[in-house]
């Protein structure tokens, strides 16, 4: 007879977490990094003891907010390049809602997260109890049935027992390449407290690997083919180079096959940004270099990217009607887009077997020497960008002189993090990422609020970096909380606050972009100055308000120098963005622009 333990079910699933490991550099280290919550009605008796009694094995971390700790334990996946993660778990009603930004920001870009909300009573004896949403049709819902369309799996465990089945499939979503997203399990808040008699042999450690399946030997030789074809070949890198550590491989095909990389934000880094093969980011956000190898290319190679929108140029930034797009990633699903012949499999191990099979072949010469050129050109472009104005400039200074000057105070160790407005777009043109752990920009979802807790996230999976967050006022508005989180934990942040009094990215788009009269975006000038250095002092940060560049400068020196968070908040042009580069976006327009989007439009592939 087989031997148990009676536990909660809540003690059998803290149990059950703290026992996964992971493999990373020859080392077994926990695969969950540890649990943030929040306690309230929905889990502070069930998940709260559990956690206290494991706290050891399976640290717990609380925040401030909730959807801000799920962003935390997103970036803290990401940096770790999907090989660790955490878990969250909250209460009831709000505590759980909050999370479901945060579950789609993972499910988009394909991160592994934990969530644990709590849920109604199974037995449902109280109903309604506080915080119950109630379904006028469907008996068996909750709020918690917010998060079935972005999550990878879900499950309402309605039964101490139902844990033993879905826990493993949990995990295997979790760590899975293909597969790999955020899962829900529901957890009713009187079972959480429910005891029974688990099999002690469900709570042996286990050690999770990287699988790297290969690709099929036939649709590897058709991949093979077309590219010894090719005449033109460019290779676009996507974050599924990152999750694969597949770095080292792709710099030794281009390099030995003379073929240029192009780089979406999620695969920013995969190559160093000075890297002979490296021609910068592709699309709507990328370098002229990329964008004009992109329009001519006659093969493109996408390695681990979903080939969004922004990377394509809506679909119509490849040009050449002969272009015949080659897929490689370990998703199917992603695999296929766009009509690619799709070479469905491990980044790293497919591109080794890609590598072998092209034995001898290169890129003719004047491609890659193109590229070199126009990636030479690219780069003068770009020092003009970022270059610190005249000293007694009295014009406000641009989001890229900003980030020129944090760039440069990052360094080899800084680890920049971001995400959404429009900042994403002057980084991925102009930040120079030395490794593919210093660049983080989540642009999947495009989330504002993501950055300081992101920050936080990455911090803790890379405590030895220098982590600097570079946020817009309208982001630092809607979620700044974990600032203090960051300090309560001692982990440190740089956070650069640029404000330009409002949406300035969709300000550009408005008016700019669309034609349109200003309106709704940016702060009207009777509306109160907003002191964020006060803000951020009174979040537990040192904090103080630059007037340049060159003040913001020295003012990176002493964030460097200092032992914990440090905010500096600069005023920016709404104004103006880097002109150069970038290609076609599709959003709809009407009225006087509406001739020239319909021109752009004719270009967009429908394969």
């Amino acid at each position: 007879m087989k031997k148990t333990i009676r536990l909660t079910m809540a003690e059998a699933l803290v149990r059950y977490l703290a026992a996964q490991s992971t493999a990373i550099d020859g080392r077994s280290v926990p695969l969950f990094g540890g649990v943030f919550a929040i306690f309230g009605h929905g889990n502070v008796a069930g998940m709260g003891p559990a956690l206290y009694q494991h706290r050891r094995a399976l640290p717990t971390f609380r925040a401030h907010n909730e959807q801000a700790m799920a962003h935390a334990a997103i970036a803290f996946a990401k940096t770790s390049a999907r090989r660790r993660m955490m878990a969250c778990t909250t209460s009831v009603g709000p505590g759980a809602t909050n999370m479901v930004t945060a579950a789609a920001v993972a499910h988009v870009n394909r991160l592994p997260l934990l969530l644990l909300p709590g849920d109604l009573f199974a037995s449902r004896r109280p109903d309604p109890v506080l915080q119950q949403v109630e379904s006028f049709a469907d008996a068996t819902a909750s709020a918690n049935d917010c998060f079935r369309p972005v999550s990878r799996w879900f499950d309402r465990i309605t039964r101490p027992e139902q844990i033993l089945a879905s826990l493993p499939q949990a995990l295997r979503i979790l760590t899975d390449p293909a597969e790999c997203g955020p899962v829900t399990l529901a957890l009713p808040q009187d079972v959480q407290a429910e005891s029974y008699d688990y099999p002690a042999d469900f709570f042996a450690p286990r050690e999770h690997r990287l699988r790297r399946p290969g690709p099929d030997p036939s649709a590897l030789d058709d991949a093979a083919a077309a590219t010894r074809r090719a005449r033109r070949p460019l290779i676009v890198a996507g974050g599924g180079v990152k999750y694969s550590l597949a770095e080292k491989a792709l710099a030794d095909f281009a390099t030995a096959h003379g073929v240029p990389v192009a780089e979406t934000q999620a695969g920013k880094g995969s190559l160093a940004w000075d890297h002979a093969m490296n021609a910068g980011a592709i699309g709507v956000t990328g370098t002229a270099a990329a964008n004009a190898l992109a329009r001519e290319a006659d093969l493109v190679l996408a390695v681990g990217t979903r080939l969004g929108d922004f990377a394509t140029g809506s679909r119509a930034l490849f040009a050449n009607p002969k272009l015949t797009l080659v897929g490689l990633n370990v998703a199917g699903f992603d695999a296929v887009k766009h009509g690619a012949l799709a070479l469905v499999g491990d980044a790293r191990r497919g591109l080794k077997h890609l590598d072998m099979a092209l034995d001898g072949w290169r890129a003719p010469e004047a491609w890659t020497g193109k590229a070199r050129r126009l990636t030479a050109a690219w780069t003068k472009t770009a020092d003009r960008a970022v270059q610190a104005p005249r000293r007694g400039s009295n014009a406000l200074p641009t989001d890229a002189q900003v980030l020129g000057a944090v760039n440069r105070a990052a360094g080899r160790d800084g680890l920049l993090l971001c995400a959404a407005g429009g900042l994403p777009g002057e980084l991925h043109k102009l930040w120079r990422a030395e490794d593919a752990t210093a660049y983080h920009v989540e642009y999947g979802y495009s989330c504002m609020g993501y950055e300081i807790a992101g920050g936080l996230g990455a911090k803790m999976a890379a405590p030895d970096r220098e982590v600097f967050v570079m946020v817009g006022d309208g982001s630092y508005l809607m979620m700044n909380s974990e600032i203090a989180t960051a300090v309560a934990l001692d982990r440190k942040l740089i956070v650069v606050i640029l404000d330009n009094r409002g949406f300035g990215c969709i300000h550009r788009l408005q008016t700019l972009g669309c034609g349109l009269d200003r309106f709704n975006n940016l702060l009207p000038d009777a509306a109160p100055a907003i002191d964020f250095a006060a803000h951020a002092r009174s979040l537990g940060a040192q904090a103080e308000k630059v007037a340049d560049i060159a003040g913001l400068e020295q003012a990176l020196k002493r964030a460097r120098a200092a032992r914990g968070t440090y905010a500096i908040v600069i005023d920016t042009d709404p104004q103006r963005g880097t002109a150069e580069g970038g290609a076609w976006w599709d959003v709809p327009v009407s009225g006087a622009a509406k001739a020239a989007y319909d021109k752009a439009r004719a270009r967009q592939r429908l394969a």
